[in-house]
C-alpha cells in the first residue's frame, strides 16, 4: 500500500481524506486481547453469510490476521480475505455484500485493486481482492507460518504489545509501524 509513514501525521490526514467517510481518527487506544477460542467460529459464521450472499463469486476465502493464529493475541477484530472474479468490478459483488452488513470504506485501485469493508460494529474486516491475487497468498503464508512458528508468533506479539501501547492518531498508523518485523517474518516464512 502507498501508505505515509506511520509518524507523519500530517501526511496521514492528508491520506484520510480519501477515504469513504472521511477521516476518523481513533477513539480510543488500542486494545489487545488474549487469543479467544470463539474467533474461529465467528469467521466461519461470516464466511457462510459471505458465500450465502455471493455463491460462485466468492472465489476463494480465508481467516487471516492475528484472530486466525491460535495464542496469538490480537485486536478482536476477524480479518477475512475474499477472492471475486474481478474487485474493480463493485457492482458485480458489493451491493450484495452491504445487503448482508459490511460497509464498504476504502477503494485502493493502486493497490491490487483492494476494496476494504467492515460490519457495522467494526468486528469484522473484509479484504477483497481479484481472484489470484498475490497479496491474498501473502497474508495465507504470514499465517501459516505464525501458526508453525514459535519464535516468529512471539516476537511479532511483543512488537504489538510493544506498538499498542503507543498512542496513534489513525489505527493505521499502528498497522503500518508493524511493517518492519511483518518484512523479517516474512523473508523467514519465504525461505521455508
Amino acid at each position: 500500500m502507498g501508505l505515509p509513514d506511520p509518524n507523519d501525521v500530517a501526511a496521514y490526514d492528508e491520506f484520510e481524506k480519501g477515504l469513504i467517510g472521511g477521516a476518523r481518527p481513533l477513539s480510543g487506544p488500542i486494545q489487545l486481547h488474549d487469543y479467544d477460542s470463539r474467533w474461529p467460529d465467528r469467521y466461519a459464521e461470516h464466511a457462510a453469510r459471505l458465500r450465502s450472499a455471493l455463491g460462485e463469486r466468492a472465489v476463494r476465502m480465508e481467516h487471516v490476521g492475528s484472530t486466525s493464529v491460535a495464542g496469538l493475541a490480537a485486536k478482536p477484530i476477524v480479518d477475512i480475505v475474499l477472492e471475486v472474479p474481478d474487485s474493480a468490478d463493485e457492482p458485480a459483488y458489493a451491493g450484495d455484500l452491504e445487503a448482508v452488513g459490511y460497509v464498504l470504506r476504502i477503494r485502493e485501485p493502486d493497490w491490487f485493486e483492494h476494496r476494504f469493508f467492515y460490519t457495522p460494529g467494526k468486528d469484522v474486516h473484509l479484504h477483497v481482492f481479484s481472484a489470484g491475487c498475490s497479496e491474498t497468498d501473502r497474508m495465507v503464508r504470514f499465517r501459516d507460518w505464525l501458526r508453525r512458528n514459535a519464535a516468529d508468533r512471539e516476537l511479532y506479539v511483543r512488537t504489538k504489545r510493544e506498538l499498542a501501547a503507543r498512542d496513534w492518531k489513525y489505527g493505521q498508523q499502528y498497522a503500518d509501524a508493524k511493517t518492519e518485523v511483518v518484512a523479517q517474518i516474512m523473508t523467514r516464512a519465504m525461505a521455508d
